[in-house]
Formats: structure tokens, C-alpha cells, sequence
């Protein structure tokens, strides 16, 4: 499978909130990078923190706007990801062929000020 592929089906299991599908594309020691906090390392604590992301919300949306892949090795996506929480909606601007390296980089100060008018 592509990576580009892989990463794609990745994000649809979150969306469908199937944390376990998602994490089985991964590899133990993946690494989740979300630039403005400390990096997330292993299963259980990645699927730990896509739990307490989720929690809150009712709906999930991350449209990709642009990706490109490297065969089997290497994938980079542009998305825009929303998110419904309580009846309103916000967004974050932002081996073996398993997932190695996750990373984010978005407005954490954006995305602080939405949740908090949502919750």
C-alpha cells in the first residue's frame, strides 16, 4: 500500500472514531508530534490521547487539502480539521509499511479559544 494511502485510511478511522484501526496502522513506538506540545511516543499513549481529543466531540472532519506520497515510505498531508463539539463547530488550521512518525503543527492559542466557546 502507498503511504499516501495508508495515511488516508488512518484518517478516516479517526473520523470514524475507530482509534483501535488507527493505531494498528502504526508502529509501537510511533511517535505523535504536535508542535506546540511535547511529542506523544507508543500505542497507548497516542491512542490514549486521540481518546481524550475525541471525548468531547460529536463529529470529526479532517479534509485533506493537499497530499503527496513517496511509495510505501513517506507521506505529507495539508488538512483542515474540524471538529463539533456541544452544537458548534471548530477547526485546527492545520516499517513494514506502518505509520512511524505523526506529526502537527497548528494554532495552539486558535484552537484553546474555540474549545472553550464550544464547551
Amino acid at each position: 500500500m502507498h503511504a499516501a494511502d495508508r495515511v488516508t485510511e488512518f484518517i478516516r478511522a479517526i473520523e470514524r472514531y475507530d482509534i483501535d484501526t488507527a493505531i494498528a496502522m502504526t508502529t509501537p513506538d510511533i511517535t505523535q508530534e504536535n508542535m506546540p506540545i511535547d511529542p506523544i511516543v507508543g500505542h497507548d499513549a497516542v491512542s490514549a490521547a486521540l481518546e481524550m481529543f475525541l471525548a468531547p466531540t460529536t463529529d470529526v472532519d479532517w479534509q485533506i487539502t493537499r497530499q503527496h506520497g513517496v511509495g510505501d515510505r513517506a507521506a505529507v498531508n495539508e488538512r483542515l480539521d474540524r471538529f463539533a463539539i456541544g452544537g458548534g463547530v471548530g477547526s485546527v488550521d492545520d516499517a513494514d509499511g506502518l505509520i512511524t512518525l505523526w506529526c502537527d503543527d497548528f494554532d495552539m492559542g486558535s484552537h484553546q479559544r474555540q474549545l472553550a466557546e464550544l464547551t
